[in-house]
């Protein structure tokens, strides 16, 4: 491959997806119960450790090179000689040839790093694993040679608690709000031993025997690995409250923390007339950010694991939020793994199906279909190994190693589950684009002819015409007459619904007090997103402010992974059998971010990148809000109150979608009816529009 002449831009390369699935392993085996190790419960991917890099260049006189390694290497030159010198300096000569590096690594991650005027590492780099499979290197923002990619930490600040109280003659530290960082000692004193407890909230903090974290250490050991007077603790925590309990002789000028953390940029906001609605949308944001670590994590305090299932919900929360796409590539990457394929991502056959929407999702919000082409093989491998799950009615079934998650409810998913069927058809769809994309035709029709016979089928088989929703599963061919709330919900957000169907399962299945309630923010997020869909938006506010705002109520800084406002004091922090196995910030509690960036400021990518978009702003019975969404190159701006919308983007064309009892007036552009009460307006990079509309009192739900 070839490389232009642009000097000093030299960054690490490894074998792409390396970096990731170096990281997620290292990550995966952090979480600790009670000062024991927790490892995910799945298969962890490893590095490649013998990785060859290759480069072809043309020179017009010869160069020298400095080559730096993780590992030990080998230089060839046009395969035939090896070309290393002792120094890693290296004089290549003139004309063109071939470079090639091979390194060993079988404790970190190979990669390499090679500084020349004309020849350096870069993303037109190759690498491969010794399996005939050239490919296009991994690489990021590591560009300079003493910060190699296994030396990638996050950021932290330090933080004071704000207060300190003694406690039953122990030292009680609260710092205010769920945080997460590693506890530091100043001016450590003394011999014996020092527990410590944590909490996230005071209940668990002062349960010493049944708190889900601590630490333990010996302030004379502790000051041999201190510097400057200052010990900090290894391993980082989530917490609000500490409770320090040492032995007598043990003594310390104060204690402070190292708050850790990914630097983000809000790119999103959200004010409105009503003030707990800002308080929860704040609220989500900073959920999300503390979730928001090497990957897309489920809860900080348990599991701090990368979960399919809670990243597809974060990543859609991100793109009205931080729109952050480095955290997004690498859990795409960390999830999928590696081949060959055995158990579902996670374990969990839902979670697999919602990699693939999470990878068109990524396509629709960014526009990067370079990462899609960079991972398109192992996304073909993976559905290969979901198609092999199919039973003899062509529906897709967990085998007795799977878990078929669905959601934490009581319900049977044996047999062929309806949501199921529907993240299948989803996927495969995905799959048909991305084929395309790759002018893979003869694949492109393969998945999407196979995602409408899916489709038919799942609503020839499950549709309940009386109860007027998609049954839950089908067993031997039978479907069981179990109504719930969750195929209905994907079927409307995917799209596969006639009007007749979307209002029926409005009716008979989401407003339905019979029906099964949802109760983890989980579904929720999906069910309020629904309900928006079919236009329900003030029951959605008003559920938003109910259950978030019901946390918020208890004393929550964060939001919680379940929350049953049934329950009374202490038992809202128990889960898994646990009495405070509940994590009290959890990503997918988050879900205001999307609702309210989506919804109520109504914008939505109709092409990949924002080439093309749509607002259609919903007051959902408030008075006024206002906000941006990010749209990856720049923001989209809405303002409405009851009579006057103002809307401006700096990326794209869109299109504002208003409803209004008479014609409305724009300061900018044509306004165009387009039927009964809707009206549209172009809106165009870099104008701001002011439009003047009636709004409508009773307007029917736009389904």
């Amino acid at each position: 491959m070839e490389q232009e002449i642009n000097p000093n831009s030299a960054v690490w390369i490894w074998y792409p997806g390396d970096f990731e699935i170096r990281l997620h392993e290292k990550m995966s085996v952090k979480r600790k119960s009670r000062d024991v190790m927790y490892p995910a419960f799945w298969r962890l991917d490893r590095h490649y450790s013998n990785v060859n890099f290759r480069f072809t260049y043309d020179l017009d006189q010869e160069e020298q090179i400095k080559i730096t390694s993780e590992g030990t290497f080998s230089l060839f030159l046009d395969g035939k000689e090896n070309f290393r010198s002792k120094d890693s300096k290296t004089t290549l000569p003139a004309g063109r040839h071939e470079i090639t590096v091979c390194i060993f690594n079988d404790a970190e991650m190979p990669a390499l790093f090679i500084e020349g005027q004309n020849v350096y590492t870069s993303s037109n780099w190759e690498a491969s694993s010794y399996q005939n499979d050239w490919m296009q290197v991994g690489s990021w923002k590591f560009d300079s040679f003493d910060q190699p990619p296994s030396r990638f930490r996050l950021a932290v600040t330090p933080q004071e608690a704000v207060s300190t109280v003694l406690r039953e003659g122990h030292l009680l530290l609260d710092f205010g709000l769920e945080t997460f960082g590693y506890l530091r000692f100043h001016h450590l004193k003394g011999t014996g031993a020092v527990n410590i407890y944590y909490g996230e909230s005071m209940a668990e903090v002062l349960s010493t025997e049944t708190c889900y974290s601590l630490d333990r250490f010996y302030a004379e050991e502790a000051r041999e690995h201190g510097e400057d007077g200052l010990y900090t603790l290894e391993d980082a925590k989530a917490f609000r409250y500490v409770w320090i309990h040492s032995d007598p002789d043990v003594s310390w000028e104060h204690v402070s923390m190292l708050y850790e953390y990914v630097p983000l940029t809000y790119h999103g906001s959200f004010e409105c007339s009503d003030p707990e609605l800002n308080e929860i949308y704040d609220m989500s944001l900073y959920t999300l950010h503390l979730s928001t670590r090497e990957f897309f994590l489920d809860g900080i305090k348990r599991d701090r694991w990368v979960w399919g299932g809670d990243a597809y919900q974060a990543f859609l929360m991100n793109y009205y939020s931080f729109f952050d796409v480095d955290v997004t590539r690498r859990t795409l990457v960390a999830l999928r793994g590696k081949d060959p394929l055995v158990k579902h991502i996670n374990t969990i056959l839902d979670y697999t199906l919602y990699w693939f929407i999470s990878l068109y999702d990524y396509y629709l919000y960014t526009g990067d279909f370079e990462f899609i082409r960079l991972y398109y093989d192992r996304a073909v491998s993976l559905m290969e190994f979901c198609l092999k799950q199919r039973n003899e009615e062509g529906f897709m079934e967990g085998r007795a190693e799977d878990w078929v998650f669905v959601d934490w409810a009581d319900f049977n998913n044996k047999g062929a589950v309806s949501t199921i069927q529907l993240l299948l058809v989803r996927s495969l769809e995905a799959m048909s684009t991305f084929a395309e994309k790759l002018d893979d035709q003869a694949a492109a029709g393969t998945y999407g002819k196979l995602a409408d016979e899916i489709k038919i089928k799942t609503f020839t088989c499950f549709w309940d015409h009386e109860k007027g929703g998609l049954l839950h599963h089908r067993i031997d061919g039978v479907t069981k007459p179990t109504l719930t709330k969750h195929a209905s919900l994907f079927a409307m957000t995917y799209g596969y619904l006639t009007q007749e169907q979307r209002e029926s399962i409005i009716c008979n299945v989401l407003l339905h007090p019979d029906v099964p309630q949802i109760r983890t923010p989980y579904m929720r997020f999906h069910e309020m997103a629904v309900l928006c869909e079919g236009g329900q938006h003030d029951q959605v506010r008003e559920q938003i402010l109910s259950y978030w705002g019901g946390m918020i109520s208890l004393g929550a800084t964060t939001f919680w992974e379940e929350y049953d406002p049934s329950l009374a004091d202490d038992a809202h922090y128990g889960m898994y059998g646990m009495e405070f196995g509940k994590s009290l910030c959890h990503a997918w509690g988050a879900g205001p971010v999307y609702l309210l960036g989506k919804y109520y400021l109504g914008v939505v990518p109709t092409s990949p990148g924002y080439e093309t978009y749509r607002v259609q702003p919903n007051l959902g019975g408030l008075s006024h809000m206002k906000g941006t969404v990010p749209t990856g190159k720049g923001t989209i701006y809405v303002e409405m109150d009851s009579s006057n919308i103002q809307v401006s983007g700096t990326q794209g064309i869109g299109v504002l979608v208003i409803y209004s009892e008479e014609a409305p007036a724009s300061s900018e552009g044509d306004i165009r009816s387009v039927s009964g009460n809707r009206y549209e307006l172009t809106i165009e990079s870099g104008k701001t529009y002011t439009i003047s509309y009636r709004a409508i009192a009773e307007r029917e739900v736009q389904l």
